[in-house]
This record gives structure tokens, sequence and C-alpha cells, in this order.
């Protein structure tokens, strides 16, 4: 996987996979309070992309990192599912939301992003270009765009979230179990 400073090559859906499990640790730290019972401060996570692109399959590594067993799929009809993960001692909630049906970014008023924020929660966010003026500017942002066969998928972050992007990144250079090195190559086996 070729890498610019903040973007990676990602080639296929098995990978995408390992880009969200490689993320979860680094959003750790985030969802984790001193002491355990306390609630941690909420983040907002930005998935931006193409239909297609791989938002879904990012943030179902994500949860299978994080235990989640069950189906992960878009809530384009559902427009938030809840997840409960343990993080250390404590259960905490991720929300994927899927903005992709709003018609109005006032609609965010009546889904009640704001609370799940306040409330400790970690916000995964496709199409948040549909909440423009609502929402407030993300702490990370994973931008998947389309380069067949697979997909670039470049992150950002806001203050320490830089560290996350830039580690995630990190992570995600270093081989795979099915990558082998070649001098300056790389072969997908």
């Amino acid at each position: 996987m070729k890498t610019g400073v903040d973007s990676i090559y990602i080639p296929d859906e098995e990978q995408m996979l390992r880009a969200g499990q490689i993320l979860a640790p680094q959003l750790t730290p985030w969802l984790q309070a001193e002491p355990p019972t306390a609630t941690p401060p909420g983040a907002l996570v930005f998935l931006h992309g193409d239909l297609g692109a791989g938002k879904t399959t990012l943030v179902r590594g994500l949860l299978r990192a994080y235990g989640v067993s069950g189906a992960v799929r878009s809530p384009t009809y559902t427009l938030i599912e809840p997840y409960e993960v343990a993080v250390g001692p404590s259960q905490r909630r991720l929300y994927h939301l899927d903005l992709y049906r709003l018609a109005d970014p006032e609609e965010l008023e009546y889904l009640g992003w704001q609370e799940l924020l306040a409330d400790g929660g970690l916000l995964l966010i496709e199409w948040p270009e549909r909440g423009a003026g609502w929402l407030p500017a993300p702490d990370l942002r994973l931008s998947i765009t389309m380069q067949p066969p697979g997909r670039t998928l470049k992150l950002s972050g806001h203050g320490a979230w830089q560290a996350v992007a830039l580690k995630t990144l990190f992570e995600l250079e270093k081989p795979s179990a099915n990558v082998r090195k070649l001098d300056n190559f790389q072969v997908y086996c």
C-alpha cells in the first residue's frame, strides 16, 4: 500500500475492514474516561465518499475490533444505529449515522445527535455534507475516493486528533499477513 502524507491506497474490501480494525484502538482513548464511571467527551468522525466507496465497510471493521459480532449495515433508512462496546471496564456507545436521506440539514435537530454527543458518544457520520451548517467541524475526517480497482483513504484530524490520523496511517503502512513486500513493490496474496 503506497501512502501520501495523509492518505493510503486500500486495494480491496479486506484491507478496508483492516483499516477500521486499525482505527479502533486509536479511538479508544476518546472512549475512556477517568474515573471509568465518568462520561468521556463526545467526538465526531466524518466519513466522506461516494456510494459504494467503503464507508460502512470501514465502520464494520472498527466495530468488529470492539467485539460487535452482529450485522453492521449502513443506517441509510434508520439514520442512526447505536452500538454498545466494551472499553476497559466500561460500556460505551458508538453511533453510526447515515445522513444520505436527509432532505434538509434542519432534520438533524430531530435525530438528537447533540444529546448523543453530550452523553459521550462517538458519532461516526456518513454523508456529513448533508448536515452542512448544522454539524460542527469533525474531530477526525476520513475521505474515501474510488481509485479502481481500489480506493484511497485520506485521514485528517483537528488538534490532538491529527495524531490519531497519523498513527492510523502509520499502522496501515505495516504489511498485513496477506501482503508480502518485494523491494519497492507489494504483492497481495
